[in-house]
Parts: structure tokens; C-alpha cells; sequence
């Protein structure tokens, strides 16, 4: 990105609404001139968090936190200086045009945005399938309706179904013109190979008869998928995740901190579980800074993300060898990361 202009940034300072965008955080309430809410950034009982509308600017009594809009993003977010006036500039509908980039530049970004694009449309495809087919409602539905989730849940978290067929998915995107490579990128469909290994010019669905759990990124894309069997098959793996890709590094991400994100940086904890499910659960009963480390051992990267938002973390992996294994991994890990 090219250095932004100071008179486009005065202009992004100038239309963002302070009250606004602290709004989408917090709700605000006024007392006398000000604007008051319990602080984003800690933990508190009565609201010392106060948002001064004629001045543009926010102050917290409690841990000090203060500046103006561009900063709140930055305290909030996690974000660097120019990530936050994008953010203000795409709010409120401000271009900012970018450096040009060499063809090849370009050309690698038309191929990350075709994943994401064609992701973000598989996870509506699994997710209209859960809720509007008969296999989908009878089977991934009533799977997770047994497992205690609600609707709310379900729809917070996008969570779909893969019907039981081989190609499903792959002529579904073909109706709705995707360019199968991307599906082939993203691991969502697989090319059947000869037994040389050459390709046969035949694909199929990875991801077949199995409740979808989308996995997003930090700023809410979706990069993955997780997905579950209901098959009584011990020949078949229960869980099945997306294979690595320009845009899904599983090192790098943890289910659910999209979701979690503000409630880590509030309750100012992390608590770390092992599976989906567990997030899933957590979080509808109202324990909303919980995180998975997406069917991997924690990692470095996860712990540089989870640090942006706390620095602390527990660990709730199951009290078994396995998940006491797990845990001691994860501790000799996060020491490692801090």
C-alpha cells in the first residue's frame, strides 16, 4: 500500500463518527456531555469508558486507555496505524487507492480473492443445506441439536451440511460459474489420480455426508473448513479438515477467535479448548472468550494471535493422557511465544 495522503486522512478522521464506531463495540449511554460504557479494554463493573462526541475523542478512568478515532480501532482491533484508517475508510465508503502492482502482484491477488470468494460461497452452500434440505435438517441438523446447540448458535457460527454425494459441491459451483481450480485450491473438491498418480481428469467433493464448521481468519474470512462424519465407520476419519492453501494455514489461525476476539480483550482471558464442539458449547452458554487450535497442536503463530487480544490463556483440553499430553505442549509452547 502506497503511503496515504495526509489530506485523505484528515478526510477519514474528519467523517468518522466517534460515537459510531465505538458503538459497534460497546453500547454506549449518554450522561450529561459524554457518552459512557463499561471499557472494551478491561474488565470493569460500572462504566468509566467515556467518549467525548464535540472532541472526537475516548478516555477510560479505569486503565487509561485514551485518543481518538483512528486510535480506538488500533486499541481494539490490535491494528497497525494505516489498518485502521482502511477500516474507518471502508465504514464509511472512503477509497483508498493502492500502490499499482506489477502484473504478478496482481495476478496473486486476483488468486487469493477467488479463494476466499469461492469459500465464503461454499460455507452458504453447506449452510443453506443444514437448514433448508431434508438430509441436511434430519441428519447435520438434528446431529447438532442432540449435541445441545440452538439456532442462534448455529447461525452465528455459519455451521452447514455436505450432503452424501460425490459431486454436489463441484456441480453446484460450476451452475454458479465459480472456476473449479479455485474449488481445487481450496481443497474443497480433489482431482483423482491413476495409480502413476496422473491426473484422470475426474473430481469429486472432499467433504461428504458431514456437519461443516467454517473457520475464519481474524478479520472474519472464510479461509477453511473443519467437518465432522455421522458415519459409524472406522475406516473413516471422524474429522476431516481443509488441506493447506494460499489463504489457510493452520498454524496461523484458531477456531473461534473471529467470535471471541472482544470478549478475550474485556474478560481478559483466554480460555483454550480442543475441539469445535467445545467452543460451540462454551460459547452459547455464555462463555464467549474461548478458542480452538483447530484439531492442531498449539502453535507459536496461535500464540502470537491470541496475544494481541490477552496475555493470558487456559488451558481446558480433556482430562485424559491425550489431552494432559496436549496440554504440557501447549504451556511449553506458549512460554516459547511470550
Amino acid at each position: 500500500m502506497a503511503r496515504i495522503p495526509k489530506e485523505l486522512v484528515d478526510q477519514i478522521i474528519q467523517t468518522a463518527d466517534i460515537v459510531e464506531v465505538v458503538g459497534d463495540f460497546v453500547q454506549l449511554k449518554r450522561k450529561g456531555q459524554n457518552m459512557w460504557a463499561p471499557c472494551p479494554f478491561h474488565n470493569e463493573k460500572s462504566p468509566s469508558f467515556s467518549v467525548n462526541p464535540a472532541k472526537s475523542l475516548y478516555k477510560c478512568f479505569g486503565c487509561g486507555k485514551a485518543g481518538g478515532v483512528v486510535q480506538f480501532v488500533m486499541d481494539v482491533e490490535g491494528t497497525s496505524y494505516v489498518e485502521a484508517l482502511k477500516y474507518l475508510a471502508k465504514k464509511y465508503a472512503i477509497t483508498i487507492e493502492e500502490e499499482e502492482k506489477t502484473p504478478q502482484q496482481q495476478l496473486e491477488q486476483n488468486e487469493r480473492d477467488s479463494q476466499f470468494i469461492v469459500s465464503d460461497w461454499a460455507k452458504n452452500h453447506f449452510h443453506r443445506l443444514l437448514l433448508n434440505s431434508e438430509e441436511g435438517m434430519s441428519i447435520g441438523y438434528g446431529y447438532l441439536k442432540e449435541r445441545g446447540l440452538n439456532l442462534a448458535t448455529i447461525q452465528q457460527f455459519e455451521l452447514g451440511y455436505s450432503l452424501d454425494s460425490w459431486d454436489d459441491l463441484l456441480k453446484a459451483a460450476e451452475t454458479a460459474g465459480y472456476d473449479k481450480k479455485y474449488l481445487e485450491k481450496t481443497g474443497l473438491t480433489v482431482i483423482k489420480t491413476d495409480d502413476q498418480g496422473q491426473d484422470t481428469g475426474r473430481r469429486y467433493d472432499r467433504f461428504r455426508g458431514r456437519v461443516m464448521f467454517p473457520i475464519h481468519n481474524i478479520s472474519g474470512r472464510v479461509v477453511g473448513f473443519g467437518a465432522r462424519t455421522l458415519k459409524r465407520d472406522d475406516k473413516m476419519a471422524k474429522y476431516l479438515n481443509s488441506p493447506e492453501s494460499e489463504i489457510y494455514h493452520k498454524s496461523d489461525v484458531l477456531y473461534g477467535l473471529f467470535q471471541a476476539r472482544q470478549a478475550i480483550r474485556t474478560q481478559e482471558v483466554c480460555y483454550l479448548v480442543e475441539g469445535y464442539l467445545d467452543v460451540l458449547s462454551l460459547y452459547q452458554g455464555g462463555i464467549k472468550n474461548v478458542v480452538a487450535s483447530s484439531g492442531t497442536s498449539l502453535t507459536e503463530g496461535q500464540i502470537r494471535l491470541i496475544k494481541r487480544y490477552s496475555d493470558n490463556v487456559t488451558v481446558l483440553y480433556d482430562g485424559d493422557a491425550a489431552g494432559i499430553k496436549a496440554s504440557l505442549r501447549g504451556t511449553t509452547c506458549s512460554s516459547k511465544a511470550a
